[in-house]
């Protein structure tokens, strides 16, 4: 039998592995009113309230359209509000409400279950070394790699 390449390379695996975890955290978010996503835009606020779209664009690592789609959600959910700069009137910065606020332990707690599942019977050395090697492969795909 032939070998199959694709199936078994590393960078398939790695999708399996992301498309498993979206759906498990999804199924959490979608508890909390949640899509998938969205819970990364609401912890850019959590960490620093007040951020311009731009900031978020370069904070999510995502397209100026894929955060005024999701900023359109969101705020039409009630947990965020957008407020003209004080200094520069051209700039919105974006504010959590008491809502999107409110959110923040209930994510928290879905992302720790997440967590818990993904790692399953994992040892600590395994999931360090896990760990470590994720963010090296990580760098990897983030460097600059033209020759």
């Amino acid at each position: 039998m032939a070998e199959d390449v694709f199936a078994d390379s590393i960078g398939y695996l790695i999708a399996r592995v992301c498309k498993a975890h979206r759906g498990a955290v999804s199924q959490e978010l979608e508890r909390l009113g949640l899509h998938v996503g969205q819970e990364m835009f609401l912890q850019c606020l959590w960490r620093q309230e007040g951020l311009t779209q731009s900031e978020l664009v370069q904070q999510l690592g995502v397209q100026p359209a894929t955060v005024s789609k999701m900023l359109r959600r969101i705020e039409q959910s009630g947990l965020v509000t957008k407020c003209q700069d004080a200094v520069d009137h051209r700039v919105s910065r974006v504010h959590l409400t008491p809502a999107g606020r409110e959110l923040k332990e209930p994510v928290d707690a879905a992302w720790t279950r997440t967590e818990r599942r993904v790692l399953g019977n994992l040892s600590t050395p395994d999931i360090e070394l896990l760990r470590g090697l994720l963010l090296q492969v990580a760098a990897n795909l983030e460097e600059d790699n033209t020759l």
